[in-house]
């Protein structure tokens, strides 16, 4: 099968969007991602799958320990910007979470730690403890067939 083909059937499960953020050396970096899970309640286990073209993927195998923000639906701009999809136009608005940058004003967000990681194809999945979140009540962002949607156009 083509790589097109793959690409359209994966975007018929809808997700929600996800930053994920690290502090490398005194500076915020970010990405957008949408390959993010729930893994474990006990211990709290979440998982991120990041490519290995992506230009994160050393710098967290570093520091492993990274933020997750989960976007509410007034942020999709931040999305666009983080998957360099549009330019950066203002601050992002970052706070810290057990010292780790997570966005501002997210549904929610969480801090983590690298307990293990496995290569897998073309990325490396990081599996992460939660030492930290924040949640609050908004509407998600949402992707699904190659586009951004809201609860509300679903």
């Amino acid at each position: 099968m083509d790589d097109r083909l793959f690409r359209d059937a994966m975007g018929k499960f809808a997700t929600g969007i996800t930053i994920v953020s690290i502090d490398y050396g005194g500076e915020i970096l970010g990405m957008t991602v949408n390959a993010f899970m729930s893994v474990s309640l006990d211990p709290k286990l979440i998982a991120i799958s990041i490519d290995e073209k992506a230009s994160m993927y050393n710098k967290l195998q570093e520091t492993k320990k990274f933020g997750v923000s989960i976007l509410a639906e007034e942020q999709k701009d931040i999305s666009m910007i983080f998957a360099k999809q549009k330019e950066k136009d203002r601050e992002i608005p970052f706070i810290r979470l057990d010292d780790i940058p997570v966005i501002k004003d997210s549904i929610a967000t969480l801090s983590c730690h690298v307990k293990e990681t496995t290569k897998a194809g073309d990325h490396m999945i990081f599996i992460a403890e939660v030492t930290g979140l924040t949640m609050s009540e908004k509407n998600p962002t949402l992707f699904f067939g190659g586009k951004y949607r809201t609860m509300t156009s679903l």
